[in-house]
């Protein structure tokens, strides 16, 4: 009954192995569901935009458009990031801002921001992917209203008092600086008279605090819309 419930009533196609298994006592129905590119999978009589569920904690979540076209791009090993941007062409892109990245590591040609994945080929064009966009569009926050940093400093242990505030809307890789900036002016700093010289000590390790804003940044999903990078320090 159970294949044929997943045969019937599941699209796209599944091939699970079902098995009876014994566990403490008792038998227990094991189904082992491999994953596939065909994914996401929905419920047929619901169809793809109100079928498509996810599992949080332990309820089940009808999943919302982005996250459907999320999981279908990870099934397919597909990067948002690379995406094209067909409409637009390449002089989207900020070519001062990317010789400007790169300063003291390469010189940078137009024909380079293909083999970065700035660009690439659409429809015989060459045109900007997300990821291009995202680090040096000109027009960036038009297309990408959250891609920028809101910093807050608080009194307390909760957001009824702020101390200091920052709305970093520089391009994400100069925002990196200026949020790691808001960061150490924000949080204590000791010294050591022990020594010779007085060596200042300050409350987080900086390498731990860089780490963390740049994976906020690298790793955030720009394909969701609704809030910015917030980073909030408390007493």
């Amino acid at each position: 009954r159970l294949a044929s419930i997943i045969a019937d009533d599941i699209v796209h196609r599944v091939l699970p192995d079902i098995e009876v298994v014994h566990c403490l006592n008792t038998h227990v129905v094991e189904v082992r569901v491999h994953l596939c590119p065909s994914s996401p999978y929905h419920v047929a009589s619901l169809g793809p935009a109100e079928g498509t569920f996810v599992r949080l904690g332990s309820t089940n979540r009808r999943a919302d458009e982005q996250l459907v076209a999320e999981i279908a791009r990870s099934a397919q090993g597909l990067g948002f990031d690379e995406q094209p941007v067909p409409e637009l062409g390449s002089d989207a892109l900020d070519l001062a801002a990317v010789r400007e990245a790169f300063s003291g590591v390469r010189d940078i040609r137009r024909s380079d921001l293909k083999t970065l994945r700035l660009t690439t080929t659409s429809q015989g064009r060459e045109v900007p992917t997300v990821g291009g966009l995202l680090l040096f569009g000109r027009d960036r926050l038009e297309r990408f209203p959250d891609a920028w940093v809101q910093a807050g400093r608080f009194k307390g242990i909760t957001k009824g008092a702020i101390v200091d505030s920052a709305e970093i809307t520089a391009p994400l890789i100069d925002a990196v600086d200026h949020a790691i900036a808001f960061v150490t002016r924000n949080t204590a700093l000791t010294y050591d008279v022990r020594r010779p010289r007085r060596v200042e000590i300050p409350e987080y390790p900086p390498v731990a605090v860089g780490e963390a804003i740049v994976n906020a940044v690298v790793h955030a999903d720009y394909s969701q819309h609704g809030a910015p990078i917030r980073i909030s320090i408390f007493d």
